[in-house]
């Protein structure tokens, strides 16, 4: 911890800590340069690799109804992501739940699909990236922690990539499922099906799926209002293998919400609609070791719509569309060396962020009001990423690092001087360096492997730290303002992971700090007057001296018998900055525990969740005091033969003793959803 935070106070000085993690890539590099493969155990397997890559496995019916053991399977993607050790999500409503990781929101993560860039439509964070796919087109999604996520772009916190699915050639031939779902609360109607062809040369997969909900229920019977929903998802990928080395992919996805209440904000959405595609190159074997080159193209556009009109009483009626057009590449390839491993990227993108409000007041004498809340801002991002895993004896050593280039071009004049009312001396145009450097080393010991790692990074302001322009939030009730004159926000890290293996058993003791020079969070200008009809204040975002974040957890399993698996987890996370304030949005103490039974025909699950009192919150943003909860659901799942194809059935009750309760992360203190029957049945034809 000493060294940590000798580390952590050259980041405000004139030099970057670059050079002390260079000298600890030497000290590393020192104990063995030979090429010698690690000595493993094989109990070490089910432990963490180098990299600290989560996995949440999803996984459809094309690979025989693999998700069954899933304790949801056709739950939103949402609550699959909520599974996660490390990932947490703030809520608004039913739909759309936001995002985090290690404690930090979507500005400060790379959050991709299949590793191409994608950015949200809304200026209220209503829309973020995991809302434009459903679990129907994904395989897993891969969760790596702080700079480990710099492979994905410049990031703070660590990325989140969402991967799709493909049969990549399997001889299955022709396949195809139907699946259907019901759940009590709210009446959530699912039905979707795939149809799937795939050989050795050639395949095509395609899928569709309807999800319709109307208002769900907290504990008790309350109501909650404006918290339905309905989605339409449909995706294909194709791939034809052109020879034995060399592949071509395409894939596609729209994705179209309607109807979307909000019951934690003052307005919904009647339109949340994206169309996503890509087409890539892949060569396993290149030139001589250079092996696995595979390059993609990718275009996404996303058109989003917030309006109130169907709150019965508003002081102002609004409208505030929004699009966000990304167009962007990447190309890498990989190197072997003795016993070096090297990654190679280079990666670049374009987004173009559009946001508009125009307010109708009720007096038909009035004229309307018009502001751009985003002012047409063209992001271009282009950079570098190069990493080096060596095997070293009886460990291993991962060396990476990023350089990227980014700038900003605020296209529009109105917006521009809307802008210059506070920056007067404000560019159109600026560009920005990020940076990232990493070291992981591993060691392996009998029944023990140790992970340790230092890194440092940056990025960039978002659109909306930039360059927004009076966006209300409505949980501490203020206006924001972007400051396009921000630094950028910059971290050292620190991590370790202990995981210790027997027979059966594995018990992992996991941690990681974030020292951030120059944090960006808003602050009260007392100067300016407020734009939303009762609003408490106009808040600017700035750069704070530092922000400290802390997280810890253990995670243990315990393979009872070949079938029953019994897992649980508790995590510690807490967040202050530089003057001592808690920061917003840092969960409690939690816990989870989960019974597992799995065989061939037949599956179960017990599982407890709960949290104790939040009590380290900051009401300058908003939050206040939550209570202590636990929550214990259970599901049972069969399959049936039916010749050469597969009935699966599953049943489940969620929050068995209909207890009402908020978390920390339930924006505006909206209750969670009371007790819930759910019934999935999935028909997969072989």
């Amino acid at each position: 911890m000493k060294l940590t935070y000798s580390f952590g106070a050259r980041i405000g000085g004139s030099k970057y800590p670059v050079y002390l993690l260079f000298l600890f890539i030497t000290l590393l590099y020192q104990q063995n340069v030979q090429a010698q493969q690690p000595i493993t155990d094989p109990t070490l397997d089910s432990i963490l690799t180098i990299d600290l890559k989560e996995v949440i496995v999803i996984s459809s019916f094309k690979k025989s109804m693999e998700h069954k053991a899933q304790s949801k399977p056709l739950s939103t993607l949402d609550q699959y992501l909520e599974s996660s050790k490390k990932v947490t999500m703030i809520k608004r409503g039913a739909y759309a739940w936001d995002p985090m990781l290690n404690d930090m929101g979507s500005e400060r993560l790379s959050i991709t699909i299949d590793g191409m860039r994608i950015f949200g439509a809304c200026t209220d964070k209503m829309d973020p990236i995991t809302s434009y796919v459903d679990v129907s087109n994904l395989s897993d999604v891969q969760v790596n922690s702080g700079q480990q996520g710099a492979r994905h772009g410049n990031t703070i916190a660590g990325a989140i990539d969402m991967r799709l699915e493909k049969s990549n050639f399997k001889p299955t031939g022709w396949t195809a499922t139907v699946e259907t779902g019901y759940e009590t609360n709210n009446a959530s109607r699912i039905v979707g099906g795939e149809l799937n062809f795939s050989d050795e040369r050639f395949y095509l997969d395609t899928d569709i799926i309807h999800r319709k909900a109307e208002n769900y229920f907290a504990g008790g019977g309350e109501e909650v209002a404006f918290s339905q929903y309905e989605k339409y998802n449909l995706s294909a990928n194709a791939g034809y293998q052109v020879s034995k080395n060399q592949k071509l992919l395409a894939s596609f996805i729209f994705d179209e919400a309607h109807d979307v209440g909000y019951p934690a904000l003052p307005m919904d959405v009647s339109l949340a609609r994206a169309f996503i595609g890509s087409i890539s190159w892949i060569q396993t074997e290149y030139i001589g070791e250079l092996t696995h080159w595979e390059t993609k193209l990718y275009a996404n556009t996303i058109t989003h719509v917030m309006d109130d009109s169907k709150r019965p009483e508003v002081p102002i009626r609004m409208d505030m569309p929004g699009w966000s057009d990304t167009y962007g590449f990447y190309s890498q390839a990989k190197l072997t060396l003795d016993n070096h491993a090297f990654l190679g990227k280079i990666d670049g993108f374009y987004n173009r962020s559009l946001a508009e409000m125009t307010m109708h007041p009720n007096d038909p004498n009035e004229q309307e009001m018009f502001m751009l809340t985003w002012p047409d801002v063209h992001t271009l991002n282009y950079g570098f990423y190069l990493e080096d895993n060596v095997n070293l004896k009886e460990g291993a050593l991962k060396v990476s690092t990023r350089f990227a280039l980014q700038s900003f071009n605020v296209t529009d004049d109105f917006g521009l001087n809307s802008l210059k009312i506070f920056y007067p001396y404000l560019e159109r145009r600026q560009t920005r360096t990020l940076k990232s450097v990493s070291v992981h080393y591993q060691k392996n010991f009998k029944k023990l492997q140790l992970n340790l790692g230092i890194a440092y990074g940056d990025r960039a302001p978002s659109v909306s730290e930039g360059f927004g322009f009076y966006l209300f939030n409505s949980f501490d009730n203020h206006d924001y303002i972007g400051d396009p004159e921000m630094k950028n926000e910059k971290v050292l890290e620190g991590n370790f992971k202990i995981g210790y293996a027997l027979k059966g058993f594995t018990i992992g003791f996991e941690g990681n700090y974030f020292h951030t020079r120059d944090y960006i969070i808003g602050e009260i200008d007392s100067n300016l007057s407020v734009m939303t009809i009762g609003a408490d204040g106009v808040k600017v975002y700035t750069n704070l001296s530092y922000a400290n974040l802390y997280n810890l957890s253990v995670d243990m399993d315990y393979k009872i018998t070949t079938e029953l698996d019994w897992s649980g987890l508790v995590t510690y996370h807490r967040g202050t900055d530089h003057n001592g304030r808690n920061l917003p949005f840092i969960s409690p103490f939690t816990y989870r525990t989960q019974l597992t039974y799995d065989d061939e025909h037949f599956s179960g699950t017990l599982s407890l969740t709960g949290a104790l009192d939040q009590t380290k919150f900051n009401p300058g943003f908003g939050e206040d005091r939550t209570q202590a909860y636990a929550i214990l659901s259970l599901s049972l799942g069969k399959t049936f033969s039916l010749g050469k194809n597969d009935l699966y059935a599953k049943v489940g009750l969620e929050n068995l003793f209909d207890t009402y309760y908020s978390t920390y992360s339930d924006w505006n203190n909206i209750p969670r959803m009371g007790r819930n029957f759910f019934m999935t049945l999935s028909y997969a034809i072989n």
